[in-house]
Formats: structure tokens, sequence, C-alpha cells
């Protein structure tokens, strides 16, 4: 991982891979509010995904003066945000018992609570502001495999509950044996299953929506604007001099959203912020299963790693579709080859036909035969990025005046971004409090000793050494 891990970030490629819920692209994608870039702004924020987009707008519903002039790359929400599987989930058990020992017992409930009124928070905000992004809300089931998975989540939930309270929203968790499993979900082999609130989204029609409002309140938006470089201004030092193929601009305070390729335009975070190349297929459901749909979302969980899926809901485009992704540790080395590489324009073989695979095969004789039309609506992949500690940074960048950050979000940008942007904002506010400090937790703060952990990968997925048990994969 170390290799990986030291290779340098590259910028945005200029072809990717045309991601299901970009297909056709909204007529925002190209949107230029100025046909030339200005030569200053209060703020620029770098990066148009769903954290760039709700800090913007965050910033600009004060109803402050400042200009706020967004940079992308390429076209309008063209990274993660709009490449990712459209699930609003937060596994939050999978990593409280690790929480619990490295955060102490307070500051792992906060990350729960953190993640759960996150999610709320985005069907919310779509729902108050009219935006039509197909947002589902429902239940989601963890199918386990794994004999250690299993054990590790009934500890991890019955310590949730014991911590939280019984009766916290974010401590509903259902378990259901392997026979209700499998008639109930329509899957085969598990041991056993976990089911508790979650939903959906196109992430790609909900941050369209944001950037839509942020343009009435006042927004730059400039796509197809590759940011090369950031750096201090040689004369006084107090301004940031922001470069680009179109011209250079002059910003009294700069924001880096940009996730998994912030190394490339910051190198002190190179080998504390890593990419990984995510694949995810959108496929047209087998005969055999429910006409009606799914009802539900899923996960399916074995012992060293995961796939999520999601249907899509009644009213949307290609309702019933399936939306799978994963299967990266399913590849040889565990997908390691898929690390450090910011490459969005192709894929892996091996890891592209797991995907489009991956779904029939967990349904099992329920499947039923291919769609006349193919099992393939269409492939995509896509860049996150992860952080040493398998947390997000957000906050002041250290030594830095006027440099922040909120990035690495360990593909999981929808249960996060949302209300880590509002925590940001906050902090640029000079209400950095006792009321943030209720909700955002400390170990999501950047700061100089988070620049000092060494990059351990994925974490978190992993059955533990003390609960290790037979596959049924």
């Amino acid at each position: 991982m170390d290799g990986r891990a030291a290779i340098v970030p590259l910028p945005p490629c200029s072809d990717p891979t045309i991601s299901y819920w970009q297909d056709p692209p909204h007529p925002l994608a190209h949107h230029r509010t100025t046909s030339e870039l200005p030569s200053l702004a209060s703020t620029i924020i770098i990066g148009s995904g769903i954290t760039g987009s709700s800090i913007a707008y965050n910033l600009l519903a004060k109803g402050t003066p400042s200009s706020v002039l967004m940079l992308e790359a390429r076209t309008a929400c063209s990274g993660a945000t709009g490449r990712n599987g459209g699930h609003t989930k937060a596994a939050s058990y999978r990593a409280f018992l690790d929480n619990i020992r490295d955060q102490g017992e307070e500051e792992a409930a906060k990350i729960v609570r953190f993640e759960y009124k996150s999610i709320k928070a985005v069907h919310a905000f779509a729902r108050e502001h009219k935006i039509q992004c197909d947002s589902w809300e429902g239940e989601t089931v963890d199918i386990l495999y794994d004999q250690g998975q299993w054990r590790q989540a009934k500890k991890a939930i019955l310590e949730i509950r014991r911590v939280l309270g019984n009766d916290d929203p974010a401590a509903q968790y259902k378990f259901h044996g392997a026979l209700e499993t499998k008639e109930r979900f329509l899957v085969d082999g598990a041991l056993g299953s976990v089911s508790y609130s979650a939903g959906s989204i196109s992430a790609y029609l909900f941050v369209i929506g944001i950037l839509e409002l942020g343009l009435k309140k006042g927004l730059n938006l400039q796509t197809q604007t590759l940011v090369t470089k950031i750096q201090r201004s040689d004369s006084d030092h107090k301004e940031w001099i922001v470069e680009t193929p179109r011209g250079s601009i002059r910003a009294e305070r700069v924001i880096l959203a940009t996730n998994g390729y912030t190394g490339h335009l910051y190198p002190p975070v190179r080998g504390i912020i890593v990419p990984l190349r995510g694949t995810v297929a959108a496929q047209r459901p087998g005969s055999g299963l429910p006409k009606e749909g799914l009802d539900t979302t899923y996960s399916f969980i074995y012992g060293n790693g995961y796939e999520y899926m999601i249907f899509r809901p009644a009213g949307s485009k290609f309702a019933g579709d399936l939306v799978i992704g994963g299967c990266s540790t399913k590849a040889p080395e565990e997908g390691l080859y898929e690390w450090g590489t910011t490459d969005d324009s192709t894929m892996d073989p091996g890891i592209g036909q797991y995907v489009r695979d991956s779904a029939a095969e967990y349904f099992g004789s329920q499947w039923g035969e291919d769609h006349p039309d193919g099992r393939i609506r269409k492939q995509w992949t896509g860049i996150m990025g992860y952080s040493s500690q398998g947390f997000p940074l957000v906050g002041l960048v250290p030594r830095e005046k006027d440099l922040w950050i909120a990035a690495s979000f360990q593909g999981s940008g929808m249960v996060l971004c949302f209300h880590t942007a509002k925590a940001l904002v906050t902090m640029m506010d000079s209400k950095d409090n006792e009321e943030l400090d209720s909700w955002l937790p400390q170990a999501f703060r950047m700061s100089e000793d988070r620049l000092k952990h060494k990059f351990r990968g994925r974490l978190h997925e992993k059955t533990p050494m003390d609960l290790e048990g037979h596959s049924q994969l």
C-alpha cells in the first residue's frame, strides 16, 4: 500500500466514463456564469460536487455581499458525487467498535448521530426546495455471509444501543435469521441480515438543484476550468493566487472541495488523502425479481469487503433498475492497483465483469432470465478519497491562512458531505464553539496531527481477528 499511497494524484482526466446519472447531461453541465473569469474573488471553491455546492449555498444563504466563485475542472458535478451509486446509507455499526476504542464512547456516538442526521438532512433539503432528484427514504438491509462479520454486527449493534440508548433514532436496527433473510430478501446462503433506515437519491440531480439555488443567490459557476496551481501571493502573502488555463484569480480565501484529487493541488496531503477508483453498474432486473420492484436497498457483506445496491424508485427514469457497486476486493491483491489512480476514463476488466455478474449471483435462482435488451444499461468509474484515519478532513489547513478543506469522504459522500459543508461554513464564520462541538466529531477536524498518520488503506471492512469465522462465499 505504501507505493500506491505515494503516487502523486493527477488532475481530473478530460474524457471520463459517463455515469448513468449524467446521461443525458443537465443543461447546467457546461454553465459559465460569466464569459470571462473574474480577476478577483472573495472566496473560491474548487469542486462542484455535493461538498462544494453545499458550501457555496451555506455561504450565500447568509446574505453576505462577498463574491463566491466556483471552479470545476470538467462539467458540473462530474466528480465522485455524479458517479456514485445513489445510496444514502450509513452502516454506522460497522465502524462503531473501532471508534469506541480509538475515540471513546462519546465521540463514537457523535459520529453515529452525525451520519444519521446528515442523511435525513439531505432528503429534507430536497423536499423543502422541491429538488427533483428521485429522493426515496425507506429501509436497507445488510446481507451477511461471513461468521466473523455476523458476530461483529451483533456485538456492535448491542454497543450502539447501550451507548446511544434503545430509543435513539440512530440506534434502530433489526436482526433477521438465515431463513427470514432468504424468504424476505430473496438471497441464498446468508447467515443472517441487519435492516435499518436508509434511502437513495440521484446525487447528480440533487447537486444540480443546489447549484441552481446558489446561482440565484449570486454564485459564479465556471465549469471546464481546471485549477492547475494554488499559491500565496508573492507581494503580501495575504491573498491566494489560483491559476487556470483561462487565467489567474486573486482570492481572499480558497476552499478545497476536491476529495480524492486534493493532493494534486496541495502537496502536504499527498499520502494523507489517497484516491481510490470505484466501479458501478446500472442493471435491468432479472425476470424472477418482483415485477413491482424491490422495496429495500442492499449491501452484501463478506469477510474482506462488500457490494452495495439500490433499486430505482417508482416514478424515476428506468424505475426498477438496480445500481450496484463495490467489488474491488474481489480483484487480485484485493484491488490494490485501484488505489492511487485518478483515471476514471477506464475500468479494470476483472472488476467490471464482477460488478456485472454480482447481483445475479447474489439473487441466484430468484434472478430469473436477463432482460431481453441485456442486463447492463451503463457502467462507469469514479474517484473517491480516503484518509489515513478513515475520517473526513474538515477545517482550516494547518500553517496556512484562509486555506480551507472539506475532503476525503471514505466512499460515503452522501452520508458525510452535506453536514460537513455546514460545519466548515460555521468555522469560517468564526462560530467554532461549543455548539459546533456538540455535533461535529472531533475526529473529522483538520489538524497538524492528522498530517502525520501513515495511510493504512480502507478501514472498518475486514473481520477483526478475534471475530473471524467461516465465510459462506
